[in-house]
């Protein structure tokens, strides 16, 4: 009877790792997916923003920019402003230094870009409508 719990043991051990190890793959996939396309990893000090950029995306022109007085996009008198068709996507910056949007707040990005691509995916060719602010 032994032998059976120890063979149990056994391909318990195995299903771990096993989980583990997809784990790990799962982990790695999420890790590329918050790059994002164009994405290095951002810092406090350059959130990976200090560019503009101006592409279309999927057939949606996006426009990213740094900006002065920007407090709630990303810091104190500094920040980033991101637009799809002209349409400004709402953002902000985490304490790490990733951006989040309405889009998807769920999920956080190294850049800008990343995150403007990204909403385009999410929109699947729906309008951006700009968030009311009071």
């Amino acid at each position: 009877m032994s032998e059976d719990t120890h063979g149990t043991d056994l391909t318990r051990r195995r299903m771990l790792q096993g989980a583990g190890a997809a784990l790990a793959v799962a982990a790695g996939t999420v890790v590329i997916g918050v790059a994002g396309p164009g994405g290095g990893a951002a810092t406090a000090a350059d959130p990976g923003a200090s560019d503009s950029f101006d592409e279309t995306f999927q057939g949606r022109r996006i426009q990213g920019r740094p900006v002065n007085g920007g407090g709630h996009h990303g810091g104190a008198g500094t920040g980033y402003e991101v637009r799809i068709d002209g349409d400004e996507l709402h953002m902000m910056r985490n304490a790490d230094g990733t951006w989040i949007s309405v889009v998807n707040h769920y999920q956080t990005f190294a850049t800008p870009r990343a995150l403007a691509r990204a909403a385009v995916n999410d929109l699947q060719g729906a309008t951006l409508v700009p968030v009311a602010t009071a």
